[in-house]
């Protein structure tokens, strides 16, 4: 069986966690002030969800990368080689408003996000919605959610697209990540926060 980890608790780790644990997907979720601190949301995302160090939750087949972006390279730093397992970039370079977007020169992030990852096989997605839409079960409006997803390794986003669909969202594949993630990238990414449901 395929593990999966998820680096970051917050809103978009938390929603992604709870997802997990509705599917009775075994997860170990990690945030930077240690497994004790999320027994509440473990409590509430089920019997699959466990808590863990930052290594432990990196060391999976798949790991989600759900941190606020100033965080996203310190929470990557000093862990071990990827070794060409999947990382999952839900990330968008913002910062609580009323800060300003930061500013990546014009770059997709998601390829800075590989810069920063070496050996991984990066994958954006789950990024686009907010929070609230991805607690929510993928069948709530009488069809399947739609998420998005790129990345330039095609057999990566096969096993990414495989595991929206285990979740019952509905994947729709953008491309690749110097022209594709830009779509669903925020800020000014025209698919970016809206909420498609794929009925049929």
């Amino acid at each position: 069986m395929t593990s999966i980890g998820i680096i970051g608790a917050g809103h978009i780790g938390g929603a992604i966690a709870m997802r997990l644990g509705a599917k009775g997907i075994p997860a170990t979720v990690a945030n930077s002030r240690g497994p004790d601190t999320l027994a509440d949301l473990v409590a509430k995302a089920g019997l699959s969800i466990t808590a863990g160090t930052r290594e432990e939750a990196a060391s999976k087949d798949i790991v989600f990368l759900s941190v606020n972006w100033p965080k996203v390279q310190g929470a990557l730093a000093g862990l071990p080689d990827w070794n060409g397992r999947i990382l999952i970039d839900t990330n968008n370079p913002m910062q609580r408003p009323p800060l300003p977007p930061i500013d990546v020169g014009g770059r997709a992030s998601t390829s800075i996000v590989e810069e920063w990852a070496p050996g991984a096989r990066v994958v954006k997605a789950f990024n686009h919605h907010y929070f609230v839409n991805l607690e929510k079960a993928p069948d709530a409006e009488g069809g399947r959610r739609v998420l998005f997803y790129a990345g330039d390794d095609e057999a990566a986003k096969r096993e990414v697209s495989q595991l929206i669909d285990q979740l019952g969202f509905f994947g729709l594949d953008l491309g690749d990540v110097e022209h594709g993630s830009r779509l669903f990238q925020s800020p000014g990414g025209p698919l970016i926060a809206h909420d498609f449901v794929k009925f049929g």
